[in-house]
């Protein structure tokens, strides 16, 4: 599903206009994106949380060559999905 998908859904289900609908996914994206850039946490009841972690440097390899090469630290983002959701995926 893209986002144009989900605009479109919404459209249909609640008979906004097609351009407010697709407006309303960026604007939702959006701050979504901001607040995980501010290190917040976004939790959406019933569906999971989307959670900003810190990881440290440590030692990898190249894995065509062998060679150990340093990983610098970096911020990810990651998901964990709400049991009722895990719930509804698995009974689907």
């Amino acid at each position: 599903m893209k986002k144009a998908d989900i605009a479109s859904a919404l459209f249909e289900r609640t008979g906004i206009a097609r351009k407010d609908s697709g407006q309303m996914v960026e604007m939702m994206l959006d701050l979504i994106k901001e607040t995980l850039k501010e290190g917040e946490t976004v939790k959406l009841a019933g569906f999971g949380n989307f959670v900003v972690r810190k990881k440290n440097e440590r030692n990898g390899r190249n894995p065509k060559t062998g060679q150990k090469i340093g990983i610098t630290p970096r911020k990810v983002i990651s998901f964990k999905a709400s049991q009722g959701f895990k719930k509804r995926v698995e009974n689907s």
